[in-house]
């Protein structure tokens, strides 16, 4: 296979990642053969429901199981010791201070394919974790996001403690 475009993750995104995977292969692969066996037992398969949804079950896990062997395989895990934590980079909490609010926000900068907004955890790639990048706490920063400017100071940077 040939190899595809490489992702940054921080070292627990990569771990969330190799678990997620390992459930999936063994303990749900099991799950759903045992589904499986248990819906054949209910006799003719051309009407039986629960195994229609058993095996569409074991098609998504199989799909989603290809889908993480090849996001491990172009994994690239962020070498954190060898960080400035006083500037912003992938695996960095920062506090800042959203001006025009004048509320603070905390955001952890993330690989894209770890990004949760609603934890507060944004991609590198997104307009706010893209211009945080590089930062230092005094900075003060703009943004264009789609719904106008955000201003906003960075009051603090430290390591993402996994």
């Amino acid at each position: 296979m040939a190899k595809g475009k490489q992702i940054l993750y921080t070292q627990q995104g990569y771990q969330e990642l190799v678990d997620e995977l390992h459930y999936l292969k063994h303990e749900k692969r099991e799950k759903i053969k045992n589904d499986i066996a248990v819906a054949r037992s209910f006799g003719d398969l051309s009407e039986n429901a629960e195994y229609d949804e058993a095996r569409n079950e074991q098609a998504k896990n199989e799909a989603r199981i290809k889908e993480l062997e090849e996001l491990l395989e172009n994994a690239v895990i962020l070498d954190e010791a060898s960080i400035d934590t006083n500037v912003v980079s992938l695996g960095s909490t920062v506090k800042v201070l959203l001006s025009d609010k004048g509320m603070e926000v905390t955001y952890v900068l993330v690989g894209s394919n770890e990004a949760n907004p609603l934890e507060g955890k944004i991609s590198d790639q997104a307009p706010i974790g893209a211009a945080l990048i590089g930062k230092r706490a005094d900075d003060e920063i703009e943004v264009e996001v789609p719904n106008g400017i955000i201003r906003m100071k960075v009051l603090e940077v430290s390591r993402t403690q996994g």
